[in-house]
């Protein structure tokens, strides 16, 4: 069955055709920018939908603009989109002290991570900011940490002093930067790089074993080229992990 997955982001949100794990066709968005998407909706349901249901499935980190969206969609297309977190549970059993205020998104991937897996595993993902996340050997999410993201540091950098100016990320050819915009950098992707190494091997010595290490997100082939510990990039890890959670959610209502 054909899907649209929408991964509402803080700063993009990407529209997909998703069929049996496969994207179909994708496009991006800026989040909030409710014309260009419902323009993106339209176009897939004439190429896909015509003659047939055509279900919404969406994974939000913005409740406001989720809300919006909902509203929008059900007006001019009169169909209903589920939302995971509200519509359809969580993909994963969770093992945390808070279990609200984890973010649907970040254990979607997981749920998709430990699919493809299927033991122990660690994912990143660099988006507006920096989430790595665990899951057990049992299938349970353990938790993760939460970091700002690549430009989110390049952009606090700049506001908050005097001199530092705004850059575009880019790994300098020397483990150092040999002028200000280099040395910002360097500090900004080799930094990133070093706290992934050191929370997975933290993951690790909990788990008993090294997890096996899966990247997304916009920034996320950046770091991949300075990385000799992962073992796959999945641009489309979100969108894929919103297929699954549907179709783990059906298989328990059947």
């Amino acid at each position: 069955m054909k899907i649209i997955a929408i991964d509402l982001g803080n700063t993009h949100t990407r529209i997909a055709v998703v069929e049996e794990q496969k994207i179909l066709e994708k496009k991006s968005t800026k989040t909030g920018d409710l014309t260009e998407l419902i323009r993106a909706i339209g176009h897939f349901h004439d190429e896909f939908f015509t003659n047939a249901p055509m279900p919404i499935i969406i994974c939000s980190v913005v409740p406001d603009i989720c809300s919006q969206v909902c509203q929008k969609i059900s007006h001019t297309f009169d169909v209903e989109p589920k939302v995971i977190g509200k519509d359809i549970p969580l993909p994963l059993k969770l093992d945390l002290t808070d279990e609200k205020t984890v973010g649907c998104d970040r254990v979607v991937s997981a749920a998709m991570a430990f699919e493809r897996m299927g033991h122990a595993v660690a994912v990143a993902s660099f988006g507006t900011a920096i989430t790595i996340d665990c899951v057990n050997e049992n299938g349970v999410f353990i938790g993760g940490v939460i970091l700002p993201g690549l430009s989110l540091s390049a952009q606090s950098l700049a506001e908050h002093t005097a001199q530092l100016p705004l850059v575009r990320l880019q790994a300098p050819e020397t483990p150092w930067g040999r002028n200000t915009p280099d040395a910002i950098s360097a500090g900004i992707i080799f930094g990133a790089v070093g706290a992934l190494r050191e929370i997975v091997e933290r993951f690790a010595t909990h788990l008993g074993r090294w997890p096996e290490l899966i990247v997304t997100g916009g920034d996320s082939k950046i770091i991949a080229e300075h990385c000799d510990f992962i073992h796959a990039m999945v641009d489309d890890l979100q969108l894929l992990g919103i297929e699954l959670t549907l179709k783990l959610w059906a298989g328990e209502e059947e």
